[in-house]
Formats: structure tokens, C-alpha cells, sequence
């Protein structure tokens, strides 16, 4: 009895508390849910990794681990880069190389000085543009898939260049930077699963190349996850490079080797040792873009610089704040559509090389031009283009950053143009030639990216062609690194460049949304905005009645990106999460 008197005293009073918290919930005012923030949240969905001392970010994790590793070792941030293109020869050989060729954007922080280091591939000498023309309209892949179609490689001469010119043990230990990817050449590193599916991808293609398959091929074919892939042939090549820098690579054996693959009967080409001797990585001035208080260093021609100047400043001419403009909204591409589709004009049709033509980059960064080029866009309805061609996204490129403890910044985009490059490895030197040489305008006839180019990038002996490579470091107005960021893809490089500046700059985006951000693409022909998964369906049909032709495309790009938060003294780095095996790191 005394039992259950207890008992039902404990159910009264439970009952009145539950009566009590009822009649209190649904008495009391709403709770203003934007107040109940938890302290672990922020407005951003994506995260950067952070550090005191520095940061890097490339495609793939052994490269960014080499980088960060000079960085500890007293290395500038221009050593580390370098460390890192090596490295990238080796462990990412679809796009990192040591036979192709790019763009580096430096910052040195105490000189206050930014450079760039212009390493494109250039056209040889003794180049047959008749016989070029006859294999291009008879069938295409004969020349993109031989040494016809390689230029002469500019990597190992603008790495080189930066070392002995810009780093620390660049100068006075230049072999210190090779040595990471030698070692990881001739001893292997462990393959993971999307290095391994990769080649098997590309199998059809590369089992025509009796080297390819030989070093490539074979080992793949009997490999798993973990095993060790190794590259002998390549050791040997950086090695060489290692003892005699440039006339390891341009003199001596390897030049031999490249001469003699352009020999071979079915694939030969046109590099000569002459070519190889004389060619030189250039010190170029770079573009300075003002943008919102914001100074934006970009490389000139051929480079995809000034055109990335030229959809800024048509983005400036409008009055944005009237437009408003939402972020990711369908007014919001609309507009970015006609920008870009306005600046590929120019980029299809007035780039060239600047030592071959004469280019006006005064009218084209002019207020003035763009200004007249804003009020030609249309509200409310897209403006079509005339030309057609197709498109395809391209991971023959890549693209890296690195920011040390005194705020140098390196960004650097580099390329072997298709993937694989032409397809062929120099036998007996391990490394893939580039086929950049399509990046001329032959013949009329659209490249591999499905653009149209025209008179003034016309292939000719000793010429660099127009690149769509924007290697950025953007500063404040104090001249202190922000941000620095790139991105491969072929012709749409300048638009993802395009989209992350604005991210940050105009909607205030750390650095990881800003990058993770799903992003569109037009370059004037196709007329097509492609868009990337991420946009929402209702976002796609307003844009179709403002007369857009849309088309879903997949993920473009891998914009590995740094950023540096100057109120609280921290290095930020993210990797772009499009393609795998990329890594950022900070310390």
C-alpha cells in the first residue's frame, strides 16, 4: 500500500511537468531560430585547412606533401614550386610533365614585385604547316596524336628559372628540389585506385605507343591498390636535370632521345637540337587588374590574362547594385553568359602571340572598350552566337599554389595540352611530349576544346600559341597577398578563375565555398551554357526562357586555391574537391 501511494505521487508530478512544458511551448513566443546558432557553426558549408607558417595545394597528395616538406626545410615558396612541378612529373603524368610547358605568377612579398615566368611551348623551327594542314583535314588524330603536334617543352627551362632566380635553395642547392621526385621515380610510390583507373581509361589510347605500354601499361595491367609504380627511365631524365640543370634537359642525352623520336617513321615530328638549345623561359611583366579595391596579377598574351581583365572590367561597366544580383540566381548567369561569351570574341579572334603580332592591350584593358562591350548585353535575353563547334572538358592540365611564412605566393598552371599529352613517351627518357601545337588556329578548323581561333594565332616556326592558362594572385590594397588560385580545363580555365574571384571578392565567400561553388561555362561557340551539377533545375529553366541553350555538363575543373587571412595571421589552403587525389596542406 505505502507502494503504490509513492508510485502515484511520482505520476502526479510527472504529469504536471509535462502539462507545464506543453502549456509553456505552446504559449510562448516563436524562437527566432537565426539567433540559435551554434557556436560550432558558420555561413559557409566548406572549410579550408588552416595553419601559422604556410600552405599548399595541388592535384595530388605526394606532390603537396613535397611542397609543404621544403617549405619546413627553410624553402620560399618559389622552391616549393618547383619541388612540386618536378614532382608532379612523376606522380601525376597525365598533366604534371617535364615536356610541356605553363605559366608561373610569382608575389615577393618584401620586394613588393610580382613576375611571370611565361614557359610556353614554342612551335619549331623547321615546322611544315603545309604538311600539317593535309594531315589535319584528312584525319585530325594523326597529327594530334604524334610528334607533329608537339612544341618544343618549356617546363624544365621556367622551373629551372624561378629556382636559380627567385628561391632560396633554388640557389644554393638546386638538386635538393629534384631529389623528391627522384626518389618517388625510382622507387615507386603506392598507386591508389583513380591512378590505376585512369590509365585503364586511357588504355586504348596509349597501348599505340610501344613505350607507353612498355612503362605504363604493363605495370598496370599486374598492379593493385598499394603497389608501387616506378619509373626508371624518368629518374634517370630528372637526374640529368638534377647534375646539369637546363643542359641536362636541352644538350646532351635527353636531347638526343627527343631528336630521334621525331625520326620515327609513323609519328615522327619537327624538333630539332637547335630548337631545344635555343629555347628560353621568359620574365614577362604581368597584368595588374583593379577590381573592387582588389589588385588581381594575371600573365599577358598568349596567356588567358587579359581576358580574364576584359570580363571583369565588362562586369564593373554595369551597375551591379541595380541589377541585383544573387549569387548562383538565373540573372546572375545570364549576365556572367554574355560577359563571357563577349571576352572569348577576343580570345577566339584577336589573341596571339604578342612577338608575332602586333596586340593593343591598352584598348583591350581600357575602360573605354569594355564599357562599350557592357551596354551590348541584354537584360532579360541572351544574344546568340553564330558559330558552332563542340567542347569537352580536358585534365591535361594542372594547376598549383603555395604561400610560405613571408607571404611570397607562387600560382602556377601547367600543361601537356591533351591528356597524355600527344600520347607518345619519348623512349629511353620516360616522360610524355605535349601535342600544344593544336592550340594553333589551323586551317580553320576548331581545336580540341572546340574553339575557334583566328588569323593572329596561325601556327608559325618559333611562335607560342594563345593559352587559356590564368595562373592569379589577387592582393588588397595594401599589397598584401588575399588569395591565389588557377584552375585546368582547357577554355574554360578563365571563366572558373572568373567565378572564384567573385565568390570571394563580391559575395564574401571563404575560400573552400568559393571554390566548391558549382560553376557554368560559354565561350561564344559552342552557343551552349554548360552548367555543373549543383545548379537547381528551376535556376536552368528561367535561363532557357531567357533564350540560353543549356547543357549539363561534368564537374570542370580542379582550381587548387590558397588564401591568407591577414587580421589573424593564418594560411589557408583548399583542394578543389572535382577531381580526386588532389591535397591541401597547411602548417
Amino acid at each position: 500500500m505505502l507502494i503504490m501511494n509513492i508510485n502515484l505521487k511520482y505520476l502526479k508530478f510527472i504529469i504536471i511537468l509535462y502539462l507545464s512544458a506543453y502549456l509553456n511551448i505552446y504559449s510562448a513566443p516563436a524562437p527566432n531560430h537565426s539567433l540559435a546558432k551554434s557556436i560550432y557553426q558558420t555561413s559557409q558549408r566548406f572549410y579550408p585547412e588552416v595553419g601559422h607558417n604556410g600552405a599548399v595545394a595541388t592535384q595530388e597528395a605526394n606532390a603537396t606533401k613535397v611542397g609543404l616538406d621544403i617549405l619546413k626545410q627553410g624553402g620560399n615558396a618559389i622552391d616549393a614550386a618547383v619541388a612540386i612541378g618536378y614532382t608532379l612529373a612523376v606522380t601525376l603524368p597525365r598533366a604534371g610533365n617535364i615536356g610541356g610547358g605553363g605559366f608561373m605568377t610569382i608575389w615577393l612579398n618584401k620586394e613588393q614585385k610580382a613576375y611571370v615566368i611565361n614557359y610556353r611551348e614554342t612551335a619549331p623551327k623547321n615546322i611544315n604547316i603545309k604538311e600539317i594542314n593535309q594531315i589535319y583535314n584528312t584525319d585530325k588524330n594523326k597529327f594530334i596524336y604524334s610528334y607533329k603536334s608537339s612544341g618544343v617543352p618549356g617546363t624544365v627551362a621556367g622551373l629551372n628559372l624561378a629556382a636559380q632566380k627567385f628561391g632560396i635553395i633554388g640557389k644554393k642547392d638546386f638538386p635538393k628540389l629534384i631529389k623528391p621526385a627522384i626518389a618517388l621515380a625510382q622507387n615507386g610510390f603506392p598507386m591508389d585506385y583513380y591512378f590505376l583507373n585512369n590509365f585503364k581509361n586511357a588504355k586504348n589510347i596509349l597501348s599505340k605507343d610501344p613505350e607507353s605500354k612498355k612503362i605504363f601499361l604493363n605495370q598496370i595491367d599486374k598492379s593493385f591498390i598499394g603497389k608501387k609504380f616506378i619509373q626508371s627511365q624518368l629518374a634517370d631524365t630528372l637526374k640529368l636535370i638534377a647534375k646539369n640543370k637546363n643542359n641536362g634537359f636541352y644538350q646532351g642525352k635527353t636531347a638526343d632521345l627527343i631528336t630521334s623520336a621525331m625520326t620515327d617513321k609513323n609519328f615522327g615530328g619537327y624538333i630539332s637540337k637547335n630548337d631545344l638549345k635555343n629555347y628560353k623561359a621568359k620574365l614577362s611583366e604581368p597584368i595588374i587588374i583593379n577590381y573592387n579595391n582588389y589588385k588581381i596579377i594575371a600573365p599577358p598574351p598568349p596567356s588567358g590574362g587579359i581576358i580574364l581583365a576584359e570580363q571583369l572590367n565588362i562586369l564593373s561597366a554595369l551597375d551591379t547594385k541595380d541589377l541585383d544580383l544573387p549569387n548562383n540566381s538565373a540573372k546572375y548567369f545570364h549576365y556572367l553568359t554574355e560577359i563571357m561569351n563577349l571576352s572569348y570574341i577576343d580570345r577566339n579572334y584577336t589573341l596571339g602571340d604578342p612577338n608575332f603580332i602586333n596586340l593593343n592591350l591598352e584598348k583591350l584593358l581600357s575602360k573605354k572598350y569594355t564599357n562599350n562591350l557592357a551596354k551590348k548585353i541584354d537584360p532579360d535575353t541572351h544574344t546568340p552566337a553564330i558559330d558552332k563547334s563542340s567542347w569537352h572538358e580536358g585534365q591535361n592540365t594542372t594547376h598549383f599554389v603555395v604561400i610560405d611564412k613571408d607571404l611570397n605566393v607562387v600560382s602556377n598552371t601547367y600543361t601537356l595540352n591533351g591528356e597524355y599529352g600527344a600520347n607518345k613517351i619519348i623512349p629511353g627518357a620516360g616522360f610524355f611530349l605535349n601535342n600544344e601545337l593544336d592550340d594553333f588556329a589551323i586551317d580553320e578548323k576548331p581545336n580540341l576544346y572546340g574553339l575557334m581561333q583566328g588569323k593572329n594565332n596561325t601556327i608559325a616556326a618559333n611562335k607560342q600559341p594563345i593559352s587559356s592558362m590564368t595562373p592569379v594572385i589577387i592582393l588588397d590594397k595594401n599589397n598584401i597577398p588575399v588569395f591565389a588560385t588557377g584552375s585546368p580545363g582547357g577554355s574554360h580555365i578563365i571563366t572558373s578563375v572568373f567565378q572564384i574571384i567573385l565568390n570571394i571578392i563580391n559575395y564574401k565567400n571563404d575560400i573552400a565555398t568559393a571554390v566548391a561553388a558549382p560553376r557554368i561555362h560559354s565561350q561564344l561557340s559552342p552557343d551552349i551554357l554548360f552548367y555543373e551539377d549543383g545548379i537547381s533545375i528551376d535556376t536552368v529553366e528561367k535561363l532557357n526562357k531567357m533564350g540560353h541553350v543549356t547543357q549539363k555538363e561534368i564537374a570542370m575543373g580542379s582550381a587548387q586555391s590558397i588564401y591568407y587571412d591577414n587580421a589573424n595571421k593564418l594560411f589557408m589552403s583548399y583542394a578543389d574537391p572535382r577531381r580526386a587525389g588532389a591535397l591541401a596542406m597547411a602548417y
